[in-house]
């Protein structure tokens, strides 16, 4: 027989999306009351610049990172070129469909995240 199961209660939300979408759900949510900002948090764009220029490759090296994978093992894992890898993370190369799959495959996201 299950039993019932304790939940936690959430502190916090994390969202995706882009910029101008995030900032209408901040915005609708200060509205309602709903969001306390925190005094001393910093906003990631100005930590990761290059979150605003190219977010796909930000966000693959962070994934990555949060793995723990070199370029060279998520290279061997893939089948994609250590090159390749390097340059969808810098945002010199485009993340293709299939590419964004066998990526995704590896480390375990939703491959729509990359494109």
């Amino acid at each position: 027989m299950l039993g019932h199961a304790k939940t936690h209660h959430t502190e916090s939300i994390r969202l995706y999306g882009s910029s101008q979408a995030i900032s209408k759900i901040r915005k609708y949510a200060r509205i309602a009351g709903a969001v306390e900002e925190a005094a001393d948090a910093i906003p990631a764009e100005e930590l990761f610049p290059e979150i605003t220029t190219n977010p796909q490759g930000a966000y693959l090296k962070g994934i990555r990172y949060r793995e723990e994978l070199t370029q060279v093992q998520l290279s061997e894992l893939t089948g994609i070129q250590r090159r390749h890898i390097s340059e969808m993370e810098s945002g010199k190369r485009t993340i293709g469909k299939a590419i964004a799959q066998k990526l995704a495959a590896v480390l375990r996201i939703d491959y729509r995240m990359l494109l």
